[in-house]
């Protein structure tokens, strides 16, 4: 994968990144294809947390995505599918940044960090679930190689979501 911008850098999200994650995640651009608004601060003191539990026994998570700056831009990584239907029991990839970091690589170059982390963790496949609608995110899964597998129309939203899939 060509990566044409410095990688930003991952860590295993602390206590303080669920702050950051409701402050980043507050805006409802951001959360168009999530729901339209912010979880509480309570989901993602338990996201996080199960981050870190991921990480432990898992050697990956939802790694805070930082900026230049050290500044929480948002979150990559992987995690177990938590769904009943679609692709139960596989590893999916994700990202969600900041508005402030569209469109500057970001997501592409900490998925594809992801990538590597995965490979190195043993993973062999992963899957991104994408509303068919998230152009954005539909790019980035390009960018990274995966192809589209399936379709499947969400039960909550009853959207049409596309399943990802890659080879490591």
């Amino acid at each position: 994968m060509n990566r044409s911008f410095p990688a930003p850098r991952l860590r295993v999200p602390t206590d303080e990144d669920a702050h950051a994650w409701h402050r980043v995640f507050a805006d409802p651009e951001v959360m168009e294809f999530h729901g339209g608004r912010s979880a509480e601060l309570s989901v993602y003191e338990e996201l996080t947390a199960r981050q870190r539990r991921h990480d432990a026994e898992r050697g990956f998570c939802l790694w805070s995505v930082l900026d230049d700056d050290g500044r929480v831009a948002g979150f990559t990584g992987a995690q177990p599918w938590p769904h009943a239907w679609g692709p139960a029991g596989e590893i999916e990839i994700g990202w969600r940044l900041g508005r402030a970091y569209w469109g500057r690589g970001y997501a592409t170059t900490a998925a594809g960090t992801t990538l590597d982390r995965l490979r190195a963790a043993g993973i062999t496949s992963v899957v991104a679930m994408v509303d068919a609608r998230n152009e954005r995110s539909i790019a980035v899964t390009r960018r990274l190689g995966m192809r589209l597998a399936e379709t499947f129309t969400t039960p909550s939203a009853g959207r049409e979501g596309r399943c990802y899939r890659l080879e490591l």
